[in-house]
C-alpha cells in the first residue's frame, strides 16, 4: 500500500515587518498563496508584543488581512479555543514573546488541536515567536524568559528549530560578546535538531514534502557538530524535512 503524503500547508516568516515595509506587507503574496480561495484565518495573539492587548494586536492584523480580502477573527473572541482551532480555515499566530504565547497554547491546551488540525492540512502562518513555535522547542528563541511555560516543546509542525531576526557579526564592529553562531553552538551542544537561521524578510514554505526558502536572503543552517552552511533560495533545503 502507498504510504500517505503529508499534507502540512505552512508559512513561517521571519519577521511580520521588515525596514520600509507596514504590517506583514512584505509577505502578502506569499500568505495570499497559502490560503488560496480561503476568505477566513483565526489569529492567536497570545504572545503580546511589547504587551499589548490581545484586542489590539487581533485589530492590527485584522486590518492587514482585511485589505487582502480576508476576514481575521481572534481565538480570544470564541467561547472554546480549542472549537476556534478545530472549526478555523487556516490559523495564524503572530510574534512576540515566545515564552508567554507557549505558555498560554498550553493554558488553553491548544498544542493537540493545532498539531492535529496542520497534520490534515490547515494551512498554519507564523511570524517570529509564531514562528519559533512551530520548530521541536523555542530553545532558539531570542526571547527573554518573562513566564515559565510547562514545556519547551513545541508545536514540533516542523522537525528542527528556527532562529528569527537572525543576525550576522558587524563586521567593523568592536562588541566582544557572543554572536548568534554562538549561542546556536551552545544549543547543539546538548541538542541535536538542526537550526535554521532565518534573516528578516525570509521566510520557510512547507507544502507535503517540499520546503522552499522564500524572500531576499540566504539562510544560515547549522547542523550539532558541523560549520555553519549558507543556503540561497535557489538551494534544495529538504534534507530538513527528515532530520532527526
Amino acid at each position: 500500500m502507498k504510504k500517505a503524503l503529508p499534507k502540512k500547508d505552512i508559512l513561517l516568516i521571519s519577521t511580520s515587518t521588515t525596514h520600509g515595509t507596514g504590517y506583514l506587507e512584505h509577505c502578502q503574496s506569499e500568505i495570499k498563496e497559502l490560503l488560496g480561495d480561503r476568505k477566513s484565518i483565526l489569529f492567536i495573539p497570545y504572545a503580546r508584543p511589547g504587551g499589548i492587548s490581545h484586542t489590539d494586536y487581533t485589530a492590527k492584523a485584522r486590518e492587514a488581512f482585511e485589505a487582502m480580502g480576508i476576514s481575521l477573527s481572534g481565538v480570544h473572541e470564541s467561547e472554546s479555543a480549542v472549537a476556534a482551532v478545530e472549526q478555523a480555515e487556516a490559523v495564524f499566530i503572530g510574534g512576540g514573546n515566545t515564552f508567554l504565547l507557549l505558555r498560554q497554547l498550553y493554558a488553553n491546551k491548544l498544542i493537540e488541536p493545532l498539531q492535529k488540525r496542520v497534520e490534515q492540512g490547515m494551512p498554519y502562518m507564523g511570524t517570529s515567536a509564531g514562528t519559533n513555535v512551530a520548530g521541536k522547542t523555542i530553545g532558539t528563541t531570542n526571547d527573554m524568559p518573562i513566564v515559565f511555560p510547562k514545556s519547551f516543546d513545541a508545536l514540533q509542525l516542523v522537525p528542527f528549530n528556527i532562529n528569527p531576526h537572525y543576525l550576522d557579526p558587524l563586521p567593523d564592529s568592536t562588541h566582544m560578546g557572543e554572536t548568534r553562531e554562538t549561542r546556536i553552538q551552545e544549543f547543539h551542544v546538548h541538542n541535536r535538531q538542526p537550526v535554521v537561521g532565518l534573516r528578516e524578510g525570509s521566510m520557510l514554505r512547507i507544502k507535503g514534502e517540499k520546503i522552499n526558502l522564500l524572500g531576499p536572503h540566504a539562510a544560515r543552517i547549522f547542523l550539532q557538530g558541523k560549520p555553519a552552511m549558507e543556503f540561497k533560495p535557489t538551494d534544495d533545503i529538504r534534507f530538513l524535512l527528515e532530520a532527526y
